[in-house]
């Protein structure tokens, strides 16, 4: 196992490597010039701009300028924002906004577990039942609605019309955890019943699949429970493709975050990297950019690691 914890882990080196360059690069691609809108926008004289962009660096050949910025990502230093040089600085700014928007994101997995898992072994013990043409038509109603629309909806029917959970903020769990729980429980479905439909589905097929192994009929055919066969022998061979979609999951619903704690007022990375996106701030969108990769590269060791445990095979493999 602990071969297999290391290969992935340098196997990983690389794959950041080029991450990192790409994500630079991106900063490239975002529209406007930092340099102008730091000068004063579009009265800056040609001069004050020069100046400005003398002072950023961005005059300096593009490698130069990216390994100075991995040196100092490398040690979590990302500088200071270009609107708010006197604030606190990046790094600080995504220390406090990632706890924000990291509790969303794991409470939505936590919906789509407790939504997908129990729904795809029902659905998937009987197929053509109607319990499964139940299921079926719920996840796809789920997985055709986007985010948005569930968050809307949400808002009006819990926050406006019953007064049940707030409608926009956050309150931190430190300050007061019931109310920390109401704030993120509206966010949380918003972006959790998607990913549970597609958990659900994901697991139906899984448990179908294994329901016609050899073990499971001989298991059933010594009188074996039909639950206990699931539960004890095939949903643990079923889990593998729903841990892939879980772990994928974690990383879509930190993407979908972005949009959600934008409606909600939610002061996580989705706003601030929103915010920058619209200055533009280029530091600020290349070090949360980089944070929500590296997210994603940790989520997919954790799926890749899970594999050995549930699948000895993967270990030798």
């Amino acid at each position: 196992m602990l071969a297999l914890i290391v290969r992935r882990l340098v196997s990983l080196i690389p794959v950041l490597l080029i991450v990192s360059f790409v994500v630079f690069m991106l900063s490239e691609l975002v529209p406007g010039d930092a340099a102008t809108t730091l000068a004063g926008g579009a009265d800056a004289t040609p001069e004050r701009v020069a100046e400005v962009r003398t002072q950023l660096g961005l005059d300096r050949p593009v490698l130069e300028r990216y390994g100075d910025w991995l040196r100092d990502a490398v040690q979590l230093d990302f500088g200071s924002s270009l609107l708010n040089q006197s604030g606190p600085t990046i790094a600080e700014e995504i220390a406090a906004r990632l706890p924000v928007t990291f509790s969303i994101a794991l409470a939505g997995l936590f919906v789509s577990v407790l939504i997908g898992i129990p729904l795809g072994i029902l659905s998937g013990m009987r197929p053509g039942a109607p319990v499964d043409r139940a299921s079926v038509t719920g996840t796809s109603i789920g997985l055709a609605i986007p985010s948005f629309v569930v968050a809307l909806f949400l808002i009006t029917a819990f926050a406006l019309d019953r007064d049940w959970f707030p409608a926009l903020g956050y309150t931190p769990f430190s300050e007061d955890p019931w109310e920390w729980l109401r704030s993120i429980t509206l966010p949380a479905l918003s972006i959790g019943l998607f990913a549970g439909a597609s958990v659900a589905r994901q697991v139906r097929a899984a448990i179908i699949d294994v329901l016609q192994s050899n073990y499971v009929r001989t298991a059933l055919s010594v009188g074996t429970g039909t639950g206990r066969t699931v539960v004890k022998y095939a949903f643990k061979n079923a889990a593998i493709p729903a841990v892939t979609v879980l772990g994928l999951q974690l990383s879509g619903l930190l993407g979908g975050v972005v949009i959600i704690e934008q409606i909600f007022s939610i002061p996580g990375l989705g706003t601030y990297l929103l915010r920058a996106l619209s200055a533009p701030d280029v530091p600020v969108i290349q070090a949360v950019t980089l944070t929500f990769v590296i997210i994603h590269v940790v989520m997919n060791l954790a799926v890749d690691i899970s594999y050995g445990f549930l699948n000895p095979r993967v270990r030798v493999s």
